[in-house]
């Protein structure tokens, strides 16, 4: 498949992110736009398929135990399914793997970024929320961010514009998008991924789970400020 956004060759002299449950690369190619390279962690195979950069198939903390060091900056997206309301009505059992990713990261001893809902935030130390109005995008879709280093969020525009019903088509009248889990169209796959900011996702479960890589951007531009810093008193 030929990538919508071309995507250069790793650098030596760029920073590293490690992107542990990655998916299909949401988050890594705004870190990759920010300036890092990047490399991908998750036990789903299938991400491989359209997962932007340098893609690992394994488990996230095992590869995070051995590999962790080797990178600058280590983000993980882990599973959120735990934390959704739907997860009030079907009561399946899913890992709760936000604890032992942190324990991991601090062990390892790197700038970390933990991303999930807001329906987690009493698993989150001191989250900050992002939202999709604060980078241009019709979308009203918070993510909570944990951060090991000082993280700033943009205003936050009210919500005012009015969002569709998940799986239609947005309109005049309703410009913004609700982008979650469902049997949609692949008119609306694709409209979903243009809005996310993610047209290289094809699968309709692939944009459901992404997050828009405005997000990683804006983090890691910071993370980078901090790196250029502690570089530059060392």
């Amino acid at each position: 498949m030929t990538h919508p956004i071309p995507i250069p060759r790793p650098r030596a002299d760029r920073p590293r992110v490690l992107d542990l449950f990655c998916h299909r690369g949401g988050m890594a190619m705004g870190y990759h736009l920010a300036g890092f390279d990047v490399v991908g962690v998750d036990v789903d195979a299938e991400c491989s398929t359209e997962y932007p950069f340098t893609f690992v198939h394994a488990d996230a903390i095992d590869y995070l135990h051995a590999h962790g060091g080797e990178f600058d900056l280590i983000h993980a997206s882990p599973p959120c399914q735990l934390y959704t309301p739907l997860n009030a009505y079907n009561h399946k059992a899913y890992p709760d793997l936000i604890a032992p990713t942190r324990q991991a990261m601090r062990a390892i001893g790197r700038p970390y970024v933990i991303e999930n809902v807001e329906a987690a935030r009493p698993e989150l130390l001191d989250p900050v929320m992002l939202c999709g109005p604060m980078f241009g995008l019709r979308m009203y879709r918070h993510r909570l961010f944990e951060t090991s280093f000082p993280l700033s969020a943009p205003v936050h525009p009210e919500h005012r514009a009015l969002c569709t019903r998940n799986g239609y088509l947005p309109t005049e009248a309703k410009p913004f998008m609700t982008i979650t889990g469902g049997r949609h169209s692949r008119a609306w796959q694709r409209a979903a991924a243009h809005a996310m900011g993610t047209p290289w996702i094809t699968t309709i479960k692939g944009v459901c789970e992404a997050i828009p890589p405005g997000y990683a951007h804006w983090i890691g531009q910071q993370a980078l400020a901090r790196l250029d810093t502690k570089a530059v008193a060392a």
